[in-house]
């Protein structure tokens, strides 16, 4: 078996230099990296905790891979409660949990994050916020070489299961609710992402309901800013009855701007963060339970960890009208 003194024979350095590499250490130069890694893949090198867990038929780790939302300043409550809900799911089922996020890797290529996955005695990844454009993610995904588990996008092979709610079909419910309580016949859509897969999906569940209620809608891309929202608020809101949002976030910005333009408009958004009960108006949303759903990953990944095949699993929602009384303990 190939050993990590073999592989620092093989680049020319330490032992200790291969460990840094190997464990991702800062001021590690550029080119020793490349030999290192380029030693790795020539000899075919396991580490020793991936080799150990591979011998000992243990299941090993799991990783939480998150792509945290950059775009506001304000905690990510959903991100929070993915994490809750996995490990809270993962002490109860005993497994081992590491918490890892898409921009400590931004600049990797895919073997690299495969490398170091493997590194790290990683067996399966629960992703979340994936994009149509996050290649090196979708390659990971492809390599198939962990049992996967993506929540919100349509991502399914052998060892890949993926799980969400219905976003067509709840971004129908939810509009279909506010412009029926308000008897609107025009409405402006601020879509989130324009590379998302959710994004997509709930754009699908808006035109269907335009379709169906022979609306006029607007359709202009917010990238789930609140900032983006508001200034699409200003310059679209005052000729429109109603105003959907893919997101609360940017329910919360186009509210606010509302409420400074000193017009009426019903708005409505879109996953039932407790943000939206602060902002003095009553709002319909979808409500996602973000912890139930990260539980309920963790139990897929379980499965295929055990041998089931990767498949689409749905999980459920709501419609709530978010108030002030509704969040405070």
């Amino acid at each position: 078996m190939v050993s990590i003194k073999d592989v620092a024979k093989h680049a020319g350095v330490a032992i200790s230099t291969v460990s840094k590499v190997l464990n991702h250490y800062p001021n590690v130069s550029e080119e020793t990296k490349e030999k290192v890694n380029k030693a790795v893949e020539e000899l075919n090198f396991v580490p020793n905790s991936v080799a150990a867990a591979l011998s000992s038929k243990q299941a090993g780790r799991v990783a939480l891979l998150i792509n945290l939302n950059e775009k506001t300043q304000a905690i990510d409550e959903i991100g929070m409660q993915y994490i809750s809900g996995a490990l809270n799911k993962a002490m109860e089922l005993n497994l081992d949990v590491i918490t890892l996020f898409f921009f400590m890797f931004k600049n990797k290529t895919a073997e690299e994050l495969i490398r170091y996955l493997k590194s790290q005695s990683i067996t399966g990844i629960i992703i979340y916020g994936v994009s149509k454009t996050d290649k090196v993610i979708h390659r990971l995904i492809e390599s198939q070489e962990f049992k996967c588990v993506v929540i919100d996008a349509p991502l399914v092979n052998e060892n890949t299961s993926s799980v969400s709610i219905d976003h067509r079909k709840a971004q129908y419910d939810v509009a279909k609710k506010t412009i029926e309580e308000n008897n609107c016949k025009s409405v402006l859509y601020i879509a989130g992402k324009k590379n998302g897969y959710v994004t997509a999906q709930r754009l699908e569940g808006m035109r269907d309901l335009a379709k169906e209620l022979n609306l006029t809608m607007l359709e202009r891309d917010g990238d789930f800013s609140e900032l983006q929202a508001r200034n699409i608020t200003t310059r679209y809101a005052r000729n429109k009855e109603a105003v959907v949002c893919a997101s609360d976030l940017m329910a919360i910005g186009a509210m606010k701007e509302l409420i400074r333009m000193d017009i009426f408009r019903p708005v409505c958004g879109f996953d039932g963060i407790i943000l939206m009960g602060y902002v003095g108006k009553q709002m319909n949303t979808v409500c996602q339970d973000f912890a139930g759903i990260s539980g309920r990953a963790v139990e897929e990944l379980q499965l295929l960890m055990n041998g089931q095949e990767g498949r689409r699993v749905t999980t459920e929602y709501s419609l709530v009208r978010m108030k002030y009384e509704d969040i405070i303990r």
